[in-house]
């Protein structure tokens, strides 16, 4: 007979075990498939609800598809609202605005018109399955890019007005844009004719869902004494490196797609039709400038746009450095931005910029190729740093640069005042684009990116610096190309903490780091290390001092620069010391003695008792 070795109690435990394991796999599944469930469901719910808010033309507006660049070029945030509904009456003054029977709009002003009765038209680009609707209800569409109507055009705010005066419009300075929810400035404008024909405003505003705006085109009359207008819908394309805070910056696109639509000569930014101006950018346009055909020339103007200069920088010594050796690699010009400068610094990009420095060198029989000029623009952008948005808005700043040096320059840098590209064989910048041309095919070439090396000032500084024998040698030792020679072995991959030279009218949208967006057919050729790098001079970018630590080699390449860059920099220091009140230079430092090797010696005693410690 066989008798269970387990007793009843245990069996009762092990049965309501496996029963409580069913339980809690089957309350597992039955929780993946609720939350699988409840997720199709919100899926299945935003798509009906951004269906449905497609089909819906009065309160929410539709993107116009484009087939050509700008289309592409778009951002493809969701709230991005590009067309203006004229049911908001906010867009016009009551007085002047009434709603008909058919439920559509009209101007009310029997002074301006000799109708009553002016359809207001809508501008929403609809599709086929909405056309019939607005047609049937009186409601016309204007696709972007098409003018608004004469009738209203010439209802709308004229000209701006500072009291009797006409208001001149400015180039370079931020201007708000009124009648927005949130922060939108504007800074300055060009004209685009690569592709289709257009006005570029540079701006700065809601980095997801900009705010729909206007273009307000201001042709001068024969006399000058007056202005009038053409209006068109705006495109607001937020440029891609904004860190995703809460501004960043834009290029507002105004098409100029009218065959008989002449370029303005300047651009007013609305967001509200029937309010007043509050900008005035003057377009910038290369089609009438002397120096516009300087390009196409073989010889290369390189430029350099630096980012905003900001917590009152003051450096003298290493702003010269900058300056003086750009000079000494081939750059003829500098675009700065002044966010805050200190007192010094101002005064040497003054002698700069009325030729003081130039002559200077003339005076003293220096070797200089050209005239190295200097652009200071203003850079009051009323948003909060780090915060808002990315470092005083730089990316506007690089991207003004951009288009500013177009067709003025053959190769524009975008660098730092830390930052050096240098050479290994070449001499000069110049020497090296045109040296890697015949090395490479660069017809389709539009930037040329260098990878970068940190020369971190926490490393030891060069012998150089102990050396009192050569002339200026105090000047030397406070130089950071001369000083510090020690830098990190491994390089940073392209992309990362690269910098560029581009050819200017070939880039659309430029980046901190590396180009954006081209026109079609260009790209970016990535400059072998063995014959350029990016020279990067600053303290260990993660606080402390343990980036010495990391594998270093030593770099004497800017060495080379030595002689001509202690020369000039001497004569320009010592001419402006007391004008623009710069310190004394400090001393070089002295030589540490060198080490001595500490040798551990044992005496007799010492020596008998080992052995017999050894022996035991």
């Amino acid at each position: 007979m066989y008798v269970s070795s387990s007793p009843p109690g245990r069996k009762k435990r092990i049965k309501r075990t496996a029963w409580g394991s069913r339980d809690r796999a089957g309350m597992s599944f039955l929780i993946v498939v609720a939350f699988f469930a409840i997720f199709g469901i919100i899926i299945l719910t935003e798509v009906f609800m951004i269906d449905d808010r497609s089909r819906t033309g009065g309160s929410l507006l539709r993107h116009v598809s484009l087939s050509n660049r700008l289309g592409e070029s778009m951002p493809d945030y969701e709230d991005t609202k590009v067309d203006y509904n004229f049911e908001e009456a906010s867009l016009f003054m009551r007085d002047k605005l009434v709603r008909d029977r058919a439920g559509g709009f009209r101007l009310n002003d029997p002074i301006l018109f000799d109708s009553a009765n002016i359809q207001v038209p809508i501008p929403v680009a609809p599709e086929s399955d909405a056309r019939g609707h607005n047609a049937a209800a009186g409601i016309h569409a204007i696709p972007w890019g098409q003018l608004l109507d004469p009738k209203i055009e010439k209802s709308l705010p004229s000209y701006p007005r500072v009291g009797n005066i006409t208001r001149s419009p400015t180039d370079g300075s931020w201007q708000v844009v009124n009648g927005t929810r949130f922060k939108f400035f504007v800074f300055s404008a060009f004209y685009d004719r690569r592709d289709a024909r257009m006005v570029r405003v540079v701006g700065a505003t809601k980095t997801r869902g900009p705010e729909r705006v206007w273009c307000r085109f201001w042709y001068p009359t024969a006399n000058g004494t007056h202005h009038y207008s053409a209006t068109v819908m705006a495109r607001v394309k937020v440029i891609r490196e904004n860190w995703n805070l809460k501004y960043s910056a834009c290029f507002i696109i105004c098409p100029l797609r009218a065959a008989k639509l002449n370029v303005p000569h300047a651009v007013s930014i609305v967001a509200r039709l029937r309010l007043p101006p509050s900008n005035v950018l003057l377009l910038r346009n290369t089609d009438r400038d002397i120096d516009v055909n300087r390009t196409l020339t073989n010889v290369t103007e390189l430029g350099v746009c630096v980012k905003p200069l900001h917590f009152n920088y003051d450096k003298a010594l290493y702003l010269l450095e900058f300056l003086e050796l750009n000079s000494i690699l081939g750059v003829s010009h500098f675009t700065f931005y002044n966010h805050t400068i200190g007192p010094r610094s101002a005064c040497i990009l003054r002698h700069y910029m009325n030729g003081a420095v130039h002559r200077l060198h003339l005076r003293n029989n220096q070797t200089v190729e050209r005239r190295v000029t200097v652009s200071l623009l203003p850079w009051n952008l009323r948003m909060q740093s780090q915060k808002e948005i990315r470092t005083e808005g730089l990316f506007a700043a690089l991207n003004d640069c951009l288009y500013r040096s177009m067709y003025r320059h053959t190769h524009v840098a975008l660098i730092d005042l830390d930052e050096f590209i240098i050479p290994r064989h070449n001499y000069t910048l110049t020497e090296l684009l045109a040296w890697l041309a015949k090395r490479i095919n660069a017809r389709n070439t539009g930037a040329y990116s260098f990878q970068n090396a940190f020369f971190y000032l926490q490393f030891a500084d060069d012998g150089v610096v102990y050396d009192t024998d050569n002339p200026n040698a105090n000047l030397r030792a406070n130089l950071l190309t001369q000083r510090k020679t020690r830098r990190r072995s491994k390089l940073h991959p392209q992309k990362q903490r690269s910098k560029y030279i581009c050819r200017p009218e070939v880039v659309i949208e430029a980046g901190n780091h590396f180009v954006w967006e081209f026109i079609p057919g260009r790209g970016t050729l990535n400059v072998p290390a063995d014959s350029a790098i990016l020279q990067h001079y600053r303290v260990c970018e993660f606080g402390g001092d343990d980036c010495i630590k990391t594998p270093s080699l030593t770099d004497r390449t800017a060495h080379k620069y030595s002689a001509t860059l202690v020369d000039r920099v001497a004569s320009i220091y010592t001419h402006l010391k007391d004008v623009c009140h710069l310190p004394d230079l400090p001393l070089p430092p002295t030589r540490p003695p060198p080490t001595k090797k500490h040798t551990l010696t044992l005496n007799n005693a010492t020596r008998n008792s080992t052995k017999i410690r050894k022996l035991r």
